[in-house]
């Protein structure tokens, strides 16, 4: 978990190379949705969150308790990491990591996939970036917060600022603790 360009993106395929997760990227699964239902695009087009429903519905047909999961960019909001936890905290072993960085670094790396002629449609929408980075700090971080005290998930705070290779050693160290 962690905000608009921390490198959770990033982090997660370096985990995947390391580790047969089965892979579920929220933000891919909603753009493809989004190529099929108008709906789902205003949204996503406007920096908003999907309502609740129709994201579980989403997020639950990808989630097989027979594998390790990696979830990306999900839960994001209080409500969405309490059902996580009612749902599958006696199916797995929940361990969220919070890649934290200043909101300062967010937008730089923002900007850099931009000048890079990678990201998302919105990421060259000022306006839309702001969205979502108050939607982040407004919505998800008390969904961090929540998470760091819940029982019977392990939680790790690491610090993303550094260059990507430190940083993922930093990720692998959270994970064995």
């Amino acid at each position: 978990m962690g905000g608009q360009g921390v490198g959770k993106g990033t982090f997660a395929r370096m985990l995947c190379e390391r580790h047969d997760y089965k892979y579920i990227e929220t933000g891919k699964m909603l753009r493809d949705a989004a190529t099929t239902d108008r709906g789902v695009a205003d949204i996503m087009a406007r920096g908003e969150l999907l309502p609740f429903e129709m994201l579980i519905k989403l997020v639950s047909q990808n989630i097989d308790p027979a594998r390790d999961l990696l979830l990306d960019g999900f839960p994001r909001t209080l409500a969405q990491a309490q059902w996580l936890v009612e749902n599958y905290a006696d199916k797995f072993d929940i361990h969220v990591l919070y890649l934290n960085v200043p909101e300062s670094i967010m937008i730089q790396r923002i900007q850099k996939r931009i000048r890079d002629g990678g990201g998302r449609a919105d990421d060259a929408d000022n306006a839309a970036i702001r969205n979502r980075l108050d939607i982040f700090w407004n919505t998800t971080m008390p969904a961090i917060d929540w998470l760091r005290t819940a029982p019977g998930i392990r939680f790790s705070d690491v610090d993303v600022t550094g260059p990507v290779d430190e940083n993922f050693k930093d990720i692998l160290t959270a994970l064995e603790q």
